[in-house]
């Protein structure tokens, strides 16, 4: 227990920067002998008790963590009075407005946090696992606003700092040597900071409270008292952190540059390498002045986690392009969609199976491990192999890098941040080979992503995500300084990637685009939307020979957390996000799959949707519905190579549109589809099939579809499922042969539209195949159970699509053929 203790205490202060005592090298760890403790921290290690809560330890290390921010708030505050007190006299050092400016909110802040420390330290020097603190975290929480102002003022503040010290030697002597003060007790013990470290704090102490919160929460009991006040404490810090735009980088002290300038991380993440043909997942660590690629060292359990350098580039000589680009375009190896899908597959059962387990046993058992390692080795596979998108980097004295990430966004802050680092006065650097261990080792204590992005590495506590329709309107935009080409993409996350899922037209030569555009997509386990706005390339010229670059140029970009709260309510939320100056006002609100797996049969018999398609093909005197011939006409004339057709979700208005001219028998049908957007038109193509009142299977079949396509024997699941096509009513049947052939001349067209057989399955296959509302409640699936989550429709999900796909890889399958064919048993069904 004691080793337990000090351990924890030994993370929260790696988590601060290190205090020096004399010439301590910050390049070193802290030593026991340095270490500096609050007289709460003797307390603990001194008199540690086996029974000590887990609780107690974490308000003890927030606390003295509290302790360094303040004293790193006060002496900022410092030489703010002098500065302000000489403002007024003949020889002012600066003007009223500098030092307002410089300082702003700075006192607000060290009053809000003094007030909050005073009130913690009295209940955790007198400890009693009943006392309530809940109330002091959400009061703190609830002044985050002044971080507002702050955040907004910062980079005026830091500027304001950077030209006073160039045009006052006085003001740059003090901005460089300010004295922070050690924790009480530590026999005075301080260190030099700069102003400019110091005025970051404020930021990274916001971005970092969070996950205290979280920790309290994860050792406090759900029925003591705190609990509810915690909870309140984290939704507002987490809804203040998404609402302002992370244009602060976290950034954090690591280590000094042999002339003396201070090496700070900026940024870091998990990318997945190209080495030769294989992919290799890497952790990326961008500093001020390099960009440091490493692999984490397998160690022992037990054993504090390694880093190993593979290379590093000096900003200085780092570039996105070469002068000639020609020979380095590797052919990146994309996995057939099928083996994607059965990973989701084999993580949805795990994910089930750890479910059970857990009701069984009350997550008591040593299978659940079990199961948690085998799912994090499935989505560390799935993280591995699912990036497409190429993001290069060439050393311009040497070799080229390719990284692969899932999403244009991740791309373009990864671009941004390096570029924003360029812009500054940066030399070259080579680091020998003790700097270059020194600086891999620092890695381990600066990263700001401790884990890889999987399912597996979060707590279970933690949300898994929305299953359902997100309805979206992207209203407009504003903020733009010159009139451009305009448009929106929206994606959403999935299995720890990103996709994207919609595209608003290009609104053009404008800097006020009103798109007002209504999108619905399909959520799969998300938790985040993202919004790029793009102005469009229309010169032909710059258009890079790799298909999965994007030459549109992104005007700004930002991201909202898909709270269910929020979302799942029958009104439309709006929202504002704003991204590098551009604001854009959307709306959203969500329809659970639950919801969503229930078709409401129309009462009218004349229109086309929401009527049984017998019905529709007798009163046309045809064998597939007008609607379906249509709509595959013109995606075969016009859309056949557009990217992400089917999956790209068309505009709402357009589809509602032409779902009203179909429905009244417009004589403007025609001209109607020959002037509507494309992925209007498809979209409406999946509107049709989805208000069916019954699946195009059919209800009856269901069962048999989810039975055949789960035999294991090849020629039993030929006859089994070449048997359920035959009972299919004859206009279901033609009409899903038709679609089954369009669909898979779209395929053909996958170098270019980007469309698989499995994209399309993954997108057709729920909406021709879903079980009906007496399946339910016969009980074959219980919506209302426990049994029925969402891992477990996700896993079902991935079943439909399966059937779909067998069908997709099917060779031709002739409607003649199939019923004169007396090979297949006619077994019931």
């Amino acid at each position: 227990m004691e080793e337990e203790v000090l351990c924890y205490l030994d993370k929260v202060l790696e988590d601060e920067d290190v205090f020096e005592c004399g010439d301590m090298d910050l390049e070193s760890p802290l030593t026991p002998g340095c270490m500096l403790m609050t007289p709460v921290h003797r307390q603990f290690t001194g008199h540690i008790e086996k029974g000590l809560e887990m609780k107690k330890l974490v308000l003890s290390g927030f606390l003295a963590s509290e302790e360094i921010y303040i004293n790193q708030l006060e002496a900022l505050l410092l030489p703010m009075r002098p500065l302000k007190a000489t403002a007024t006299t003949s020889q002012p050092v600066l003007t009223i407005q500098q030092v307002e400016t410089i300082f702003y909110k700075i006192q607000d802040i060290f009053e809000i946090h003094k007030e909050f420390y005073d009130a913690l330290l009295p209940h955790i020097q007198q400890w009693d696992e009943k006392v309530a603190v809940g109330h002091l975290f959400k009061k703190l929480a609830s002044q985050l606003g002044v971080y507002k102002a702050f955040v907004d003022n910062y980079k005026t503040a830091v500027e304001t700092a950077e030209k006073c010290s160039q045009a006052n030697t006085q003001f740059q002597k003090i901005s460089e040597n300010l004295k922070v003060k050690g924790p009480k007790d530590s026999k005075d013990c301080t260190t030099n900071v700069t102003m400019e470290a110091l005025l970051y704090k404020p930021i990274d102490r916001v971005t970092r409270s969070t996950l205290v919160l979280h920790d309290l929460l994860k050792h406090t009991p759900k029925d003591h008292p705190d609990f509810p006040l915690l909870q309140d404490a984290l939704r507002i810090s987490q809804n203040f952190l998404s609402s302002i735009n992370e244009e602060i980088d976290p950034r954090r002290t690591a280590i000094t540059t042999p002339k003396g300038e201070a090496r700070q991380l900026v940024k870091d993440g998990f990318l997945v390498e190209m080495l030769e043909g294989s992919r290799k997942l890497r952790h990326v660590f961008l500093f001020t002045d390099l960009l440091l690629c490493a692999k984490m060292k397998k160690t022992s359990a037990g054993r504090q986690q390694q880093y190993e350098c593979k290379w590093y580039i000096p900003l200085a000589d780092l570039t996105f392009q070469l002068l000639d680009d020609s020979d380095v375009c590797p052919h990146i190896q994309v996995l057939p969609e099928h083996e994607i899908e059965e990973i989701k597959i084999k993580i949805s059962v795990i994910k089930s199976d750890i479910q059970k387990e857990k009701k069984a046993l009350k997550g008591q058992s040593r299978n659940v491990e079990r199961l948690r390692k085998k799912m994090n080795e499935q989505e560390s596979w799935l993280l591995l192999h699912s990036p497409t998108i190429p993001f290069r980097i060439h050393n311009k004295h040497g070799k080229s890098y390719l990284f692969l990430l899932s999403s244009d966004y991740e791309r373009s802050e990864w671009r941004e941040s390096i570029q924003k680092l360029q812009k500054k006065d940066l030399q070259t650097c080579q680091l020998s080979s003790v700097e270059l261990q020194v600086l891999t080792s620092s890695c381990c204590k600066l990263r700001t992503v401790h884990n890889i992005p999987v399912t597996s590495n979060k707590d279970d506590e933690e949300t898994s995500g929305l299953y359902g329709f997100l309805h979206v309107i992207v209203h407009s935009a504003k903020g733009f300084k010159e009139s451009a080409n305009l448009y929106c993409t929206l994606e959403v996350d999935s299995y720890g990637y990103f996709v994207s899922k919609a595209k608003t037209r290009v609104f053009r030569d404008t800097t006020e685009p009103q798109w007002n555009e209504e999108f619905e997509i399909e959520l799969e386990g998300s938790q985040c939307l993202r919004i790029l706005c793009y102005e469009k390339c229309y010169d032909k010229t710059k258009l890079n020979k790799d298909d999965n670059e994007i030459v549109d140029i992104i005007m700004g970009k930002g991201q909202v957390q898909l709270d269910p709260q929020t979302v799942q309510s029958k009104n439309w939320h709006v929202d504002v996000i704003e991204m590098n100056g551009i604001k854009v006002e959307f709306s959203m609100k969500f329809t659970s799959r639950d919801l969503s797996l229930k078709r409401t049969p129309s009462k009218k018999q004349s229109g086309v949707f929401g009527v049984k398609i017998s019905i529709v093909t007798k009163r046309e005197r045809s064998k597939v519905p007008y609607i379906v011939r249509q709509c595959i006409e013109e995606v075969e004339k016009r859309g056949i190579d557009e990217v992400g057709i089917y999956r790209i979700s068309g505009v709402a208005t357009d589809i509602q549109a032409l779902k009203a001219a179909f429905d009244t028998n417009s004589n403007d049908i025609l001209v109607m589809l020959n002037d509507m957007d494309i992925n209007a038109i498809a979209g409406t193509l999946k509107l049709y099939f989805r208000e069916l009142p019954e699946p195009l299977l059919t209800d009856r079949l269901y069962p048999a579809f989810m039975e055949g396509i789960a035999l294991s024997d090849p020629a039993a699941k030929e006859n089994c499922m070449m048997h359920l096509l035959r009972s299919l009513p004859d206009p279901n049947l033609i009409t899903f042969l038709s679609l089954l052939e369009h669909l898979k001349r779209v395929a053909d067209k996958e170098p270019i539209n980007k469309m698989s057989l499995h994209n399309l399955g993954t997108v057709f296959g729920p909406t021709l195949l879903r079980p009906s509302e007496s399946e339910v409640t016969k009980g074959h699936i219980t919506l209302a159970s426990d049994i029925w989550s969402h891992d477990v429709m996700a896993q079902v999900s991935v079943t439909w699509v399966q059937v779909l796909l067998y069908y997709l890889q099917h060779p031709p399958i002739s409607f003649a053929e199939l019923k004169r064919n007396t090979l297949y048993f006619s077994t019931d069904v």
